[in-house]
Order: C-alpha cells, then structure tokens, then sequence
C-alpha cells in the first residue's frame, strides 16, 4: 500500500501543481485582459471627452456667434432710430422758422426749383394765407424779368414747402420730400457726427 499511497500522492501533487500553474497562467491572461480592458476604456472615455469639449466649443461659438450678430442688429436699429429722430427734428425745425426765416427759405428753393418762371406755387391749406403771397412775391422779385409766378388757388395736404405747377409737369418741393432726399446724401455724414464713426 506503500507505493500506492505513494504514487497517488504524487498523481495529487503533479495535478495539484498543474492546477497551480492552470490557475496562474489564467490569473496572469485575466489581468492581461482587465488591462487591455482598462486601457481601452481609458482612451475611449478620453476620446468622448474631447468630442465632447469640442461639441460644446463649436455650440459655444456659434452661440458667441448668433450672439454678437443679434447685438449688432440692436445696435443698428438703435442708430436707425436716433437717425430717424435727427431729420424728424430738422424737419420740425424747418416747419418752426421765424416767419421771415420762413418766407425766405421758401423763395429761394421756388426760384431753385422754377424751370419757366411762370408756374402756379402750391402750398399746404396751413401755409398759404400766412405765408403764400408773400413767399410768391419775394421768389418773383428773386427770379427778376423771369419772374411770373402765380399763386394758385388750390391747396394740398402737405405739411411745409410747396408744389410748382406747369400744366402736367409738377415739382415737388415739399420740406418732407426735401429733408428725404437730404437724407440719402447725407445719413453717412450724420451717423459719424451722431455716433463718431470712422473717427
């Protein structure tokens, strides 16, 4: 029985050790594996990550971007507007002269404006038994022998200035129409003297 005993004791000690070495082979395969694993997590948390921060820069931007674009479009409805109050108020201030003021300003653009010296001068229902004969006259006196300018009965719904009238052909010389064109040649200059642009 002794050499049984012996011979399974060492069937046990040949398996017990295979076992072992079974046991440590997968130990050592399994750690491989976890730190494969591992290192492959890493990376592609590290790969999410930085699409991540990249998504939200680019958002970030774009928003910056859509951002910047809404405050310019404030700024310019911003200046629009004082603009649109600048050459409100000249025109106020065209329709407020001093009757004398008022009377020469409208002369001087008739006699501008007159083609033959013979129109008919229409002004507003307002403006044409205050300041009418006496702008008609002075404009006259202005043009010298081409001076036949009539005052013509008729009035207009204007708020200041007047119409010259020549059959079919007549010119607008209303202040409204006036301070408008002004405006096209002249929004540029105002807006650096508002606003210090280009300075």
């Amino acid at each position: 029985m002794d050499g049984i005993d012996k011979i399974t004791s060492r069937i046990n000690a040949d398996v017990d050790q295979e076992i072992a070495e079974i046991q440590a082979q997968a130990a050592a395969e399994a750690a491989q594996i976890a730190a494969e694993y591992d290192q492959r997590c890493t990376q592609e948390t590290e790969e999410i990550l930085s699409r991540g921060r990249k998504t939200a820069e680019e958002r970030e931007e774009r928003l910056a971007s859509v951002a910047q674009l809404e405050a310019r479009k404030l700024i310019l409805a911003a200046k629009q507007e004082v603009l649109e109050e600048a050459f409100r108020k000249a025109l106020e201030d065209l329709l407020s002269l001093p009757e004398q003021e008022y009377v020469e300003l409208l002369a001087k653009l008739i006699t501008k404006a007159s083609q033959s010296g013979s129109e008919q001068v229409i002004f507003s229902q307002k403006d044409r038994p205050r300041y009418g004969k006496a702008a008609v006259t002075r404009a006259n006196e202005l043009l010298g022998e081409r001076g036949r300018l009539t005052l013509a009965v008729e009035t207009r719904p204007i708020g200041g200035g007047f119409i010259l009238s020549d059959g079919d052909v007549e010119v607008n010389g209303t202040f409204e129409t006036l301070v408008r064109m002004q405006r096209r040649e002249m929004d540029a200059a105002v807006a650096k003297v508002l606003f210090h642009e280009g300075a």
